[in-house]
């Protein structure tokens, strides 16, 4: 008798006792064996073509992933080609690829450097040297002749000067020449070193102006 009524009281218990749903019902999901069907069949893709998702949330889950604003979705993902795909192709077809082993094997062979390495040797072309033109004469004084034909230091009195030169009348003489080289040239032209009619040598040191004869002496001496 005992025995019946308990019996009694657990089925009535079990009868009052809610019902756990699914773990997948709820978020689209019929049961979690339905979703797993559905996973495997969208990773399969059916017949080869992309398979559409086959449940409500799958639809849910694919919509949420094209609303995405590409710095909310990550980095792309990394698709490593199957075994015996074509490597594929760089977006950029102007971009070398001769860093690329695979890419450089596939279209070399020994024979063909060796065809390339031919080609170029017939390329080859040796220039011979020409010797350095005259200098026409009636160009004007050789600045550079003269520069290595002075031992003198910039500064250095060599020449006696007459007349004194102030330094503001010293400087406007030189503003009236492009460069120090110009200033030199008709320097020499005007009876320099030995005569300084121009103004442009106060010091007697043979160098008009700023000019100095250190860079024509150095590239000898290389």
């Amino acid at each position: 008798m005992r025995v019946g009524l308990s019996g009694l009281a657990v089925l009535a218990l079990a009868a009052c006792a809610p019902q756990v749903p699914d773990s997948a019902a709820g978020v689209g999901f019929e049961s979690y064996a339905a979703y797993s069907v559905d996973r495997e069949r969208a990773l399969r893709g059916g017949d080869g073509v992309a398979a559409a998702p086959a449940s409500e949330g799958a639809a849910i889950a694919a919509q949420a992933l094209a609303t995405l604003r590409p710095d909310e979705a990550g980095p792309a993902p990394v698709i490593t080609p199957a075994p015996g795909d074509p490597a594929p192709r760089s977006s950029n077809p102007g971009l070398s690829d001769e860093q690329n082993f695979d890419a450089v094997a596939a279209r070399e062979s020994i024979e063909s450097d060796r065809e390339r390495l031919e080609r170029q040797r017939q390329q080859y072309a040796v220039v011979a040297p020409e010797p350095v033109p005259e200098r026409p004469t009636g160009a004007g004084p050789n600045i550079a002749q003269y520069a290595l034909s002075t031992t003198n230091r910039v500064g250095q009195p060599v020449h006696r000067r007459l007349g004194r030169v102030s330094h503001e009348r010293y400087l406007s003489n030189c503003a009236r020449y492009g460069s120090a080289d110009l200033a030199q040239e008709a320097f020499l032209a005007a009876g320099g070193p030995e005569r300084d009619r121009l103004g442009l040598d106060p010091d007697g040191d043979g160098f008009a102006c700023f000019w100095d004869p250190a860079p024509f002496r150095a590239a000898v001496r290389r």
